[in-house]
């Protein structure tokens, strides 16, 4: 088990953090026994849970601190997603079941509970043990403690948001309000208590945490929750309280694909594009883009030179080309899958259905080298290049070196991509509060937010499965997709096996198998049909599919949603 810190900076010497730190294991002590206790019966599960619910409470004090100095061991030993995951060990992959505070909280709040104790008993051990081997290191070694002391609180604001109030924490209680208020707590504690704050003018950012406080206190209901009241209210004049302060944008870029010069979560610059790319900004120019949407709609390079990245991705369509499965180069035969928008598409760390490109640049390798699409290789499409005057020309002019090779050939297809990118929706200025929307599209958000259970998926801002709040992972999910739409009989899954057929090294395991990337939600008016094999028409059939709790609610393998 790894302690690896994200920030080997200064050592912390903070008292409230220690402070928490201590008590957290308390909490975890406590929790220990009465797990035990309920184990033996000699406690109800009404006591078990309120311990769960105080020992959640210490953590969310100091999540900002040990969630963003140690993000690998949050997020796998202690507040782990109640999902199988793969963990690398050297050479080799194994396939883990989940542990931690999150699995805790769908367990001891669930119907089951009673005939789960076993497995509540095992979790809490492995927890407890997880994390005194974390506090026993830290006492030994020190806990690291960044330079900047801003870029912590700031993540947990868009944690609390992203994964808090949408009771993507908290599957099971929804604790959500007391949660947030206990995660809000931490960042007025420390920054009262942090010397590195007394050069700021902190009086507003602590009545907004005040404020904040006493509004979560009054608003505890998880389904009448008003997530854009409280973003509206608290985060986002919080969040860019705390940005006007610092912020080095250096300290997380190659952690992170969040901008930290960011002020509001549903702007254009809430991501850095050349995160997700291997062009870097340095080498990026209008130049640059423009050959790229030059290459991006000819179809000379194709081997048939009848196709284009342009026929599968139309701008008119938002980048999709609204078929089912998008046209192969075979007259009459199609691709695999349904074509997704390019829209937003640069950011991931993943790319396609089955997740099996790490690049923008490698995506459109794959498209070249497929017998399907391009059915060509870098060879000849360099050759082409070299034999048309206007290609030479315009590389010379864009190049420094003027070489036609496929490192440029990429940096200019995935620049013009990378540019593809809007948060200039109608919600998107709504938010910003720069426009009104009806209020059927406010109680739509508030739903897709909370009750819907959408955005425990689909997290805010990108609506994908770019995981906040460092955006630097996707997730791929089991919905046992249908090969058509529910109406239809009988009810089938689809063939596609999915993610488990990547041919990705150590991704070769039984949980992904029919596992789909998240797509964004982002266009979604112009993007049908649905899903990875465009099967569904509508978004009402969508719908249809997730109100009968996907493929397990009609009883087809599924392990991302329940029935």
């Amino acid at each position: 088990m790894s302690f690896n810190s994200v920030d080997q900076g200064v050592k912390n010497d903070n008292k409230f953090i220690n402070r928490g730190l201590r008590d957290f294991k308390i909490e975890l002590e406590y929790l220990k026994n009465d797990v035990d206790l309920y184990s033996q019966e000699k406690i109800s599960l009404e006591k078990l849970q309120q311990t769960l619910r105080n020992t959640r409470n210490s953590f969310k004090e100091v999540e900002f601190f040990v969630a963003y100095y140690y993000p690998e061991f949050t997020k796998t030993h202690l507040n782990a997603a109640p999902l199988f995951h793969i963990e690398a060990a050297g050479t080799s992959a194994y396939t883990l079941p989940p542990e931690g505070l999150q699995v805790l909280d769908e367990l001891i709040f669930s119907d089951e509970a009673n005939g789960q104790k076993e497995e509540i008993s095992t979790i809490t051990n492995f927890l407890y043990n997880s994390y005194a081997n974390f506090y026993l290191s830290t006492l030994n070694n020190g806990l690291s403690s960044g330079n900047n002391k801003t870029l912590p609180l700031r993540i947990e604001l868009i944690r609390i948001y992203s994964l808090g109030v949408t009771g993507f924490d908290t599957p099971g209680s929804l604790n959500i309000s007391e949660e947030a208020a206990h995660a809000l707590k931490g960042v007025s504690e420390f920054i009262n208590d942090e010397a590195y704050f007394k050069n700021f003018k902190t009086e507003k950012a602590n009545l907004l945490i005040q404020k904040a406080i006493v509004y979560l206190g009054k608003n505890t209901d998880f389904e009448s929750f008003d997530r854009i009241e409280f973003y509206k209210q608290f985060i986002q004049p919080l969040y860019a309280e705390l940005g006007s302060w610092d912020g080095n944008p250096d300290d997380l870029k190659n952690f992170s694909g969040w901008n930290v010069s960011n002020k509001d979560f549903f702007k254009a610059d809430f991501f850095d594009p050349y995160f997700y790319t291997i062009l870097k900004p340095s080498k990026d120019s209008e130049e640059l883009k423009n050959l790229g949407e030059k290459i991006f709609y000819d179809q000379s390079f194709s081997a048939n030179e009848a196709m284009s990245c342009a026929s599968c991705h139309l701008p008119e369509n938002a980048y999709t080309d609204l078929k089912q499965k998008s046209a192969s180069n075979v007259e009459g035969k199609t691709v695999l899958r349904n074509s997704p928008s390019l829209y937003n598409a640069v950011f991931a760390k993943r790319f396609f259905y089955d997740m099996r490109a790490f690049y923008l640049e490698q995506q459109a390798e794959h498209v070249i080298y497929n017998q399907d699409e391009f059915n060509t290789d870098y060879q000849k499409i360099v050759q082409k290049l070299n034999d048309n005057k206007e290609y030479k020309k315009e590389f010379k002019k864009v190049f420094k070196d003027g070489k036609i090779n496929k490192q440029n050939f990429s940096k200019a297809l995935s620049s013009f991509v990378a540019s593809l990118y809007s948060f200039e929706s109608d919600f998107d200025r709504f938010m910003r509060n720069e426009k009104e929307i009806s209020e059927d599209a406010k109680k739509g958000y508030n739903l897709f937010m909370g009750k819907a259970n959408c955005a425990t998926c689909h997290f805010a801002p990108h609506f994908s499965g770019l995981v906040p709040p460092f955006f630097n992972e996707n997730e791929s999910e089991v919905l046992g997709v249908t090969k058509l739409p529910i109406s239809n009989l009988p009810i089938e899954l689809d063939d596609d096996r999915g993610r488990i057929n990547s041919n990705v090294k150590k991704e070769n395991s039984w949980i992904y198998e029919n596992s789909f990337k998240t797509m964004t939600v982002r266009n979604i008016a112009l993007t049908k049909p649905y899903f990875h094999n465009g099967a569904f028409n509508t978004l009402e059939e969508v719908i249809d599919f997730y109100n009968e709790g996907g493929g397990e609610g009609l009883g087809l393998p599924s392990h991302s949603l329940k029935s």
